[in-house]
């Protein structure tokens, strides 16, 4: 299969998980760039028990998804926790923060793709 490290406009991405090697973003957490194009980008962070992805914000709109474990989220003036299945959106330029708060596995999806995270794709 093949992966693109810059964003495409190609009409199918594919990316095998297999390909795709994880990379330590903070310590113990750990994150995959999966399949991209130049409007979507699809991450997955993985978060040891006590990890935690420091506070920050960007451009671009966030969808995550919880497929395992448990978090603590602040973003904006909100506190919330998330398990398994849940999920949230953060609008673009809201700060945000998140505590492992057990081992945790989350798919992150931004629109339009994260250009910061584009190295973290492999193929350089």
């Amino acid at each position: 299969m093949t992966r693109h490290a810059s964003p495409r406009t190609d009409d199918v991405v594919i990316v095998a998980s297999a390909d795709v090697e994880p990379r330590i973003a903070f310590p113990d957490l750990a994150r995959r760039v999966l399949a991209h194009n130049d409007k979507l980008m699809l991450v997955e962070h993985v978060m040891e028990k006590g990890s935690v992805f420091p506070r920050h914000s960007h451009p671009h709109e966030q969808l995550a998804y919880l497929v395992s474990g448990h978090i603590r989220v602040v973003a904006g003036d909100r506190t919330f926790e998330a398990g398994p299945g849940d999920s949230f959106v953060v609008r673009g330029g809201v700060e945000h923060q998140v505590w492992a708060l057990e081992r945790s596995v989350a798919l992150d999806i931004f629109t339009p793709y994260r250009e910061d995270y584009v190295e973290w794709a492999g193929d350089e």
